[in-house]
């Protein structure tokens, strides 16, 4: 049966393929009595073969992937499978209880699952206790004959369905067999969208019944541009979205002429276009799009891919790489943003209420849990500063003595360094990511001591506006338009600029094609986006002026009330600053 479905168009492009559904299937059971113990041992050790089977699977290819040491949380986990004094204690009960596996299983390893996390103070307990869960829930699986989604292990073409993406599962997917995926929650700057445009692959996210709707193996057709997916299209639907597959291509030819040039403006004006990344291996996509710079390296997913605290020396090689890799470019690192929906396995947070707003970026890194962690990172740093041009940032940023408990630390592990003999650039800027409207308001005290700003729109509009952007009944808002925000970036930028510093912005923002003619004519120094983006905002600025853009940001924020009257105003002055360049360029051609 053929569904339309609409959604949030988060990632541009155009794909058909089969769906694979990332979602947790249900693995509850009953408690039955058996009077064939052995049968049910029999049953419990073909689940445990073919759990290591597919452990051993996905060990190889994580080495491969990932390398040796990623691979190593596989290792403990096959050993769990392995360890005959639990098996044998989960058989004993099957014999004594005369119960079936499932039973046995749970009761079993929940006593080990309890005992480890018991030892609150042994972290390796803790592992312990986490490894055993993960195998626990594979054993079942298969005891209950269902499968569990393995991203990393998707050897076809797809288009992969789930409730949402976590960051680490958007991390595993390999952009040569997923074709776009499809989400029931989120919107255009939650995680997965995010790293949808940076794996340059289409995107919907918000249809609310994706996963109700589309079963495994059934014909997806996904357009990342309108937001539209069809379940089981008919063929001439599919010769459709493939047709709408190859006009965006060609359009991406175009914009693709413009990887080598100067971001420059219809009246002469440079600005600097820069990419946001996730790990090294995103620098492919960023020179691949001409970025200018890096104006956000997200350096959390060092240590949401890794089993453990990632190491000075892991850390280091990380930086280098990336600092090499863009030579003489900007390279701006933010400093560890843990907490909300990134979490660490290996790091207890404590349960809040509401963690987007609680214990989390800077504020771990300022605390007593957080200190070592986050000297580690300076330091890590620190040394892979005289490999290229690094900038540093620290995110979530309320008050002046946040910043300067953390520039103090910095201060601190250099000094060190320096005293240790290593040596490290002297030409290190280190500013703030404006993401809390606290910053944004007092943005001229911060000026005088900060080297420069980045605007974090993706936070900062929920928080200015009290509205949660994962949440789909107060979406409407999400504003990035909105004469308020407006006005609260202006101030920024404004602020930065009295003191002689540097503004730019790594929230999706900066890559919004209504956005950007604003930001043109505020006068913002840096626009940082999905790489993917980089390309269609240079084709746009470059058909602009800055001189109507000005007047345009000057109205808006002068004369719009709401949202949807700068929405227009903008159509406005776009339109009117082609038909100029147009009848400019005409008169020179007569000339």
């Amino acid at each position: 049966m053929v569904e339309l479905l609409k959604g949030i168009a988060a990632s541009d492009g155009v794909a058909v393929a089969k769906a694979y559904l990332l979602v947790q299937p249900d693995l509850s059971f009953k408690q039955n009595n058996v009077e064939d113990t052995a049968a049910e041992e029999k049953r419990l050790d073909d689940a445990l073969a073919a759990s290591s089977a597919e452990l051993e699977k996905i060990r190889d290819k994580a080495a491969k992937s990932l390398g040796e040491e990623e691979a190593q949380v596989f290792d403990a986990h096959l050993m769990v499978l392995s360890d005959p004094e639990m098996i044998g204690q989960i058989k004993q009960h099957i014999q004594d209880n005369k119960v079936n596996a499932e039973s046995s299983l749970k009761e079993v390893t929940d006593m080990y699952i309890g005992m480890f996390e018991a030892m609150d103070d042994n972290a390796y307990m803790q592992e312990r206790a986490a490894d055993i869960r993960d195998v626990t829930k594979r054993v079942m699986a298969h005891l209950l004959g269902v499968s569990l989604p393995d991203p990393s292990m998707i050897d076809e073409e797809v288009i992969v369905v789930a409730h949402d993406l976590t960051p680490s599962d958007t991390a595993q997917l390999d952009k040569n067999f997923v074709k776009a995926f499809v989400t029931d929650i989120g919107g255009r700057t939650s995680h997965s969208a995010i790293m949808a445009r940076s794996l340059e692959i289409p995107a919907i996210v918000g249809t609310k019944e994706i996963t109700s709707k589309a079963k495994e193996g059934d014909v997806l057709a996904v357009n990342g541009i309108t937001g539209e997916t069809i379940v089981n299209p008919t063929d001439e639907q599919a010769a459709e979205y493939k047709k709408a597959g190859e006009a965006y291509a060609t359009q991406k030819a175009e914009w693709e002429k413009l990887k080598d040039a100067e971001t420059v403006t219809a009246d002469g004006k440079h600005f600097e276009l820069a990419a946001n990344i996730g790990t090294p291996k995103d620098l492919e996509g960023v020179h691949n799009n001409g970025a200018e710079a890096i104006g956000l390296y997200r350096t959390e997913f060092l240590y949401m891919d890794s089993s453990d605290f990632p190491t000075e020396d892991d850390q280091f090689e990380a930086y280098k790489a990336v600092l090499e890799g863009m030579g003489d470019k900007p390279v701006v690192v933010r400093t560890m943003d843990i907490g909300g929906d990134k979490e660490l396995p290996y790091l207890t947070l404590p349960h809040e209420m509401n963690p987007f707003l609680g214990y989390r970026a800077l504020r771990i890194s300022l605390s007593e849990l957080g200190d070592d962690m986050f000297r580690t990172q300076l330091r890590a740093l620190l040394r892979a500063s005289v490999h290229g041009n690094l900038r540093i940032m620290f995110p979530m940023v309320a008050t002046l003595k946040e910043f300067r408990a953390a520039k103090k630390m910095f201060n601190e592990e250099k000094e060190k360094l320096v005293n240790e003999g290593v040596k490290v650039s002297d030409t290190i800027q280190v500013g703030i990511m404006i993401e809390i409207p606290a910053a944004a308001v007092l943005a001229d005290k911060f000026a005088k001591e900060v080297d420069f700003f980045s605007i974090g729109t993706n936070d900062l509009i929920q928080y200015t506006m009290a509205a949660d952007r994962m949440n789909e009944r107060v979406s409407y808002l999400y504003q990035p338009y909105n004469p308020s925000i407006l006005r609260l970036i202006k101030n920024v930028i404004d602020a930065a600029h009295a003191e002689g510093k540097w503004a730019g912005m790594c929230g999706e923002m900066a890559g919004d094609q209504t956005a950007v003619p604003l930001l043109m004519g505020m006068g913002l120094d840096e626009f940082s986006m999905s790489a993917t983006s980089i390309l269609r905002t240079r084709s746009l600025m470059k058909r602009l002026t800055t001189t109507d853009m000005a007047e345009l940001a000057e109205k808006a924020l002068k004369e719009c009330d709401t949202m949807e009257e700068v929405e227009e105003l903008v159509k406005e002055y776009v339109t009117v600053s082609y038909t100029h360049l147009r009848a400019h360029e005409t008169r020179s051609n007569l000339v």
